[in-house]
Order: structure tokens, then sequence, then C-alpha cells
């Protein structure tokens, strides 16, 4: 009998499923693929029975910013992906918002109302599609650890090549919050006046975690680590790292946080952990009652303009 070979066939067994193991969260986690864009006469519509009471308000904000002038703008990111933007001027000289949308959406779905917020509060709007979403290329989202490095660069690009002379507000909402959240403490130009962050999460940690366990029905303590080493050997980066509350703790940036209280996705509680320990001089949290995840201008438009004009109007 040729036992020896069982200590062998055990082990290459074990690599086996580690490796099958990782690439299933990788895909389902971390990999984007690559869908059709629809025609200028189509408009994407969120999913899920909770964008339901708001579906034709929000068709319509995509709708008319999609019948908007705007300039086409192009980045190449730090490791060579060329990303995009679409930059709509409304006010010649008035406070730029750099907006960068939630997690496998693009920008024109989840931030034509930012758009039109921005034209009502008298700012210029800039979308950008997150790397490997929307008009921009790439496979693998970092729920942050990357896109803030772009988020960066968008900054640094805008204040010097499009308008040095424009205020710049760097606006989130979802994984774009975690975005210019992790961002925030990051090297960016003097343009840069606040932070708008509208139901961010603290950690790609937690928030993976909590969607295995919660909206997947796995088990995060036994799947995690196959995700992570996903991440590790696939995606180049380490999701344990990404920590907006991290960054938080050593931002000194004006931060506006929103955040639902009927958020089931990213749970409120994380807004208000980033909140108490951001180290700005300036932040405000605001939560709306009654609104879902992403939901909180839809649900009351008045009072997020109001809290906008208030914390932005005097920096």
């Amino acid at each position: 009998m040729l036992y020896w070979k069982i200590p062998l066939i055990v082990v290459s067994v074990a690599l086996l499923i580690t490796v099958a193991t990782s690439l299933v969260c990788f895909f389902m986690t971390f990999y984007s693929s690559k869908r059709k864009q629809k025609k200028k006469t189509q408009s994407p519509a969120p999913g899920g029975k909770v964008y339901d009471p708001y579906r034709t308000q929000i068709l319509d904000w995509i709708r008319e910013v999609r019948e908007l002038p705007y300039k086409d703008l192009t980045i190449t990111s730090f490791d060579g992906l060329t990303l995009k933007g679409a930059y709509y001027e409304f006010y010649k000289d008035a406070p730029t918002e750099i907006l960068f949308h939630g997690y496998r959406g693009n920008s024109i779905r989840d931030l034509s109302g930012g758009v039109i917020r921005c034209r009502t509060l008298g700012h210029n709007a800039l979308l950008v599609d997150h790397r490997a979403c929307g008009r921009s290329e790439g496979r693998i989202i970092t729920f942050g650890a990357k896109e803030s490095r772009d988020c960066v660069a968008w900054a640094h690009y805008f204040a010097k090549e499009i308008n040095p002379d424009s205020k710049i507000i760097l606006t989130g909402i979802s994984m774009g919050a975690a975005t210019v959240l992790t961002a925030a403490s990051m090297d960016l130009p003097e343009q840069v006046i606040g932070i708008l962050a509208d139901c961010g999460y603290t950690s790609t940690k937690e928030i993976v975690q909590k969607v295995m366990k919660e909206d997947m029905g796995l088990p995060p303590k036994l799947l995690y680590p196959f995700a992570k080493l996903s991440a590790l050997v696939i995606g180049r980066f380490n999701p344990d790292k990404t920590s907006p509350e991290k960054s938080m703790a050593r931002c000194r940036l004006p931060v506006l946080f929103f955040h639902g209280d009927a958020d089931d996705f990213v749970p409120c509680y994380m807004s208000e952990r980033n909140y108490e320990v951001c180290a700005s001089a300036q932040k405000r949290l605001v939560i709306t009652p009654s609104a879902g995840h992403g939901l909180c201008f839809p649900v009351d438009q008045e009072t997020y303009l109001r809290e906008m004009r208030e914390f932005f109007h005097t920096i």
C-alpha cells in the first residue's frame, strides 16, 4: 500500500478546495462583468422594491440628465486604466462636485439626481464612472482601495486641467461614499473644500462580511478569508486595509454625512461610526427618516438641499 500518497492527496484536495472557493468568492464579490451600454433613448432603472415609490422620479432625472449638454473627460489611472467622466458646467467658476456612484452601478443610473441637485444648488457636476463600471475600463471592483486613488487623480486633473479656480466637493453614494471618505485623508489639491458622503460603509471587510451573511446567506467567518485571498492574489489589493472609518480619524476636511434610517444594505450605524471618529472640526450627520439605501435625496429633497446650503456656504 502506498500510504505515503495519502498526505499528498489530502494536501492536493485542500489546495483545490481553497482555489475553487477563492475563485467563487472573487467572482461573486470583486469581479465586474461589463454590460452592453444602453442606448441614449433607454434608461437604466435601479432594481429592488425599496426604489418602487421613487422609480418614476429617478427615471425622470435620468432622462433629463441624458438630454443635458456635457463634456467628455478622460484620465488614466495609476495602473493604466482609462477612466471616463462627464462634466456638466452650469455656472462658470461655481463650486464643482465630483460624484462617485455605488457598487456595480454607473454614474448615469446612480447620480442623475445628484446632477439635478447640483444645478439647483448652483454647483457644476462631474459624473465619474468607477473603474470596472460604466464607460471606464477594468474588471475588478476594489471597494475603495484603488477607487480612492482614482478619486484623488480626478481631483488633481480637474483642478489643473479643467478649472483651477473652481472649489471642489468630493461626493459619493454607497461605495462612492466610502471612496471619497478614504480619499479624504490622502494628498488632495487645495481646491477640495469638503466631502459629501451619502450612506457610506465603515470598511471593506465589514460590509463584505455583512453582505455575505445577510444578503447571500453565507457564513462570513468561513468564507471571508477566501474572498480576501482572491483579492490579494487576483485583485492585487488588501481589503482589510480599506477603511473609511480609519481615514476619518485622520481627516481635516469638512464632511457632511447622510444616511437613511431604513437602509438595510449599508446600515445607518456605519455612518454614525464614521461621523463619531471623524477628526474634522466641521462635520455633520443627517439621518433621513424612512429612507432606504441611497434614497435620502429622493425621500426628502427639501432637507437635503437645506443641509447642503447651510454646511457648504461658509466654506
